[in-house]
């Protein structure tokens, strides 16, 4: 009897004992499995941080200038003294949303309301910076460059970095879109500016940083957005858009240029150099040469009758002998 429980107890035990042993091989196995997937999906995702981090944040090379390029104000062509300095200025404005929405705009669509096809005027301007290094353009909605730059392959991104570092391509503004200036709370403009910002630097690092404002549609401005600007580092503002008797006093006494003090309380800190465009954000009259357009062009053989480089050649609203033309419009 006492043998019969004993072997009772011992198996019994030994049941116990296989149970427990059993339970800690399957943990164990399970925790090792768990483990192991735990560390196959960390090594995905730290793959792909990897790649998204490649693709956000270039490498230093692909945007430090090499030898021979120079971008921001080394880039520009020199100005020489003596002589009357035409500052030709190719740019688009395009509406992050206007008459359309961003989509048809940025696709070209619903040309019946408004011939605009953003993607189409990027993809040219790319083409014909590349076949002359001489051309230089101005880009200032990120909203757009960027919904466009997200579908270029690498060989179009490379180009672009080129184009950028070499300063045939340069962005004004910078802003994820240009913000009104009277409606806008100051921590809207601030979030876009610091948005759209961003982006060129993470993609284009000091080359894609722009130096002036670009507030060339806005209905009115206020002094407030002057001293943001200030305040973030921009060395200028262009405006456009300036209350029309504002403008003939300017044009008149030739005070197109002014330094804007922002904010009296920060004094000398908030000044920012302001131009006036001399015709909105386009090109001066009779020089509107897009398909849109229906200008007289340039004829400058003088055997021909008709020869109108007197006509077209005069210019009386500037103080020195430096001139801003711009040459494009609304997309």
């Amino acid at each position: 009897m006492k043998t019969e429980i004993n072997s009772r107890s011992t198996s019994t035990l030994e049941r116990i004992a296989l149970n427990i042993f059993s339970t800690a091989f399957t943990d164990k196995c399970s925790a090792r499995l768990a483990t192991r997937r735990s560390q196959s999906i960390m090594h995905t995702v730290f793959l792909v941080l990897c790649a998204s981090g490649a693709l956000a944040v270039p490498l230093y090379e692909e945007t430090t200038p090499r030898d021979g390029e120079r971008c921001g104000y080394e880039s520009c062509t020199q100005a020489e003294a003596g002589l009357l300095n035409v500052h030709i200025v190719p740019h688009t404005h395009d509406d992050v949303g206007w008459l359309k929405t961003v989509d048809q705009y940025y696709y070209g669509s619903r040309n019946n309301i408004q011939k605009a096809g953003v993607q189409y005027i990027l993809d040219s301007v790319v083409k014909e910076l590349w076949e002359d290094p001489k051309r230089r353009f101005v880009y200032v909605e990120t909203a757009f460059f960027w919904k466009w730059w997200v579908r270029q392959g690498g060989a179009v991104r490379s180009r672009i970095r080129e184009l950028v570092r070499q300063g045939r391509l340069q962005f004004a503004g910078g802003a994820w879109s240009m913000n009104d200036e009277a409606a806008s709370h100051y921590h809207s403009t601030i979030d876009q500016f610091t948005f759209g910002l961003s982006k060129l630097n993470e993609t284009f690092g000091p080359c894609g940083r722009p130096r002036v404002g670009w507030q060339i549609d806005p209905f009115g401005h206020s002094r407030e957005f002057a001293s943001h600007l200030a305040a973030m580092g921009y060395d200028g503002l262009f405006l456009g858009r300036i209350d029309y008797q504002d403008k003939r006093v300017r044009l008149k006494e030739k005070s197109m240029e002014m330094v804007w003090r922002g904010d009296d309380d920060l004094g000398s800190a908030s000044d920012i150099f302001t131009s006036v465009l001399y015709n909105t954000y386009s090109p001066p009259p009779g020089f509107c040469f897009d398909v849109l357009c229906d200008d007289e062009p340039i004829i400058d053989d003088q055997s021909s009758p008709m020869f109108n480089v007197d006509q077209k050649v005069s210019w009386n609203c500037v103080s020195d002998h430096q001139v801003v033309i711009t040459a494009g419009g609304d997309l």
